[in-house]
């Protein structure tokens, strides 16, 4: 049964209490659930309601379940609106992205403008770019809150997954941080718990490949998705070099088999050698330059029956 304004209300009101308790994930997650099933979403509703808001800030809980359920719910909304407008409705169509909120209902602090018509082609805006210096980004410089886990350490890890990520980019702060959490989300299920010293090598190894100058690629793929955080959080030190750096490995591998391969200077055996040690003439020898063209030549020998070596010039 599909809940009226004063329902959504009413259960913004019991969130925000159960939230204000410390209530189970149980609870809270109950509640969710009937906001899933039972709210018919529209901008008016959203909006008079707060709930978008409310049920928005959830992505980010510290409960992973609670995370997702509320990022189901904000996701199936926007799709639920979307569907409407083309449709033929009047509920202005919000933003595809998940996780960058672009209705003043779900979310508040959007960086999109309105949408404007051309003609009969909507014109979907563009998202604002940082403009600061991105060669400084931090948590500072862009003013984060990431202390969003209820956990010091794991706390400080999704700083370290931020800094690392937002270095030399221009994309939203907000989108940032959601790639950081679910770097750190991710880092946190393959090797926690967060006290565990595999999971704090781990995010320093990230974070420092994230940073790497040389490597700016490895930031790019983790943000767009190309490579997914559970993939990003297990790779090794190898996969995490660059395609040029494993190119130029590859090319010093394949030099040094080359040279491997070069067949080795053979040695002359001479009886006028004796060796000092065992005494026996089965001494082979070569000759080398070791000094300027007028010094004499330097002989290395080596005692075929003892392995003795020596030199002279």
């Amino acid at each position: 049964m599909a809940l009226d304004a004063r329902a959504v209300d009413s259960k913004r009101t019991e969130l925000d209490k159960a939230l204000k308790d410390a209530a189970p994930a149980s609870v809270i997650i109950g509640i969710l659930n009937e906001l899933k099933t039972g709210v018919v979403p529209s901008e008016k509703l959203l909006r008079e309601t707060k709930i978008g808001v409310v049920v928005n800030k959830l992505r980010q809980y510290k409960d992973p379940a609670i995370a997702k359920l509320s990022t189901e719910i904000v996701g199936g909304w926007r799709a639920a609106m979307q569907k409407s407008k083309s449709a033929g409705g009047s509920t202005p169509k919000l933003a595809n992205a998940t996780n960058s909120p672009a209705s003043p209902a779900l979310a508040a602090g959007s960086t999109a403008s309105p949408q404007k018509k051309v003609g009969d082609v909507e014109v979907k805006p563009e998202k604002k770019k940082y403009t600061g210096d991105i060669a400084k980004r931090d948590t500072k410089s862009d003013k984060v809150n990431f202390n969003i886990t209820d956990n010091t350490i794991r706390d400080n890890c999704l700083k370290l997954m931020y800094n690392g990520l937002a270095f030399m980019s221009s994309e939203l702060t907000e989108d940032i941080l959601d790639k950081a959490r679910d770097v750190e989300q991710a880092a946190f299920k393959a090797l926690g718990p967060e006290t565990s010293e595999a999971y704090k090598a781990k995010i320093r190894s990230l974070f420092q490949n994230l940073k790497n100058k040389n490597n700016p690629e490895l930031r790019q793929r983790v943000y767009s998705g190309e490579i997914k955080p559970e993939e990003f959080v297990v790779m090794s030190t190898e996969d995490l070099r660059s395609r040029k750096q494993k190119e130029e490995d590859k090319a010093i591998m394949k030099e040094n088999m080359n040279n491997a391969m070069v067949a080795q200077e053979e040695f002359s055996i001479s009886p006028e050698f004796t060796c000092g040690k065992c005494k026996q003439k089965q001494v082979s020898y070569k000759q080398a330059q070791t000094r300027s063209a007028d010094e004499p030549m330097t002989t290395f020998c080596t005692c075929q029956n003892c392995g003795n070596r020596w030199k002279f010039s």
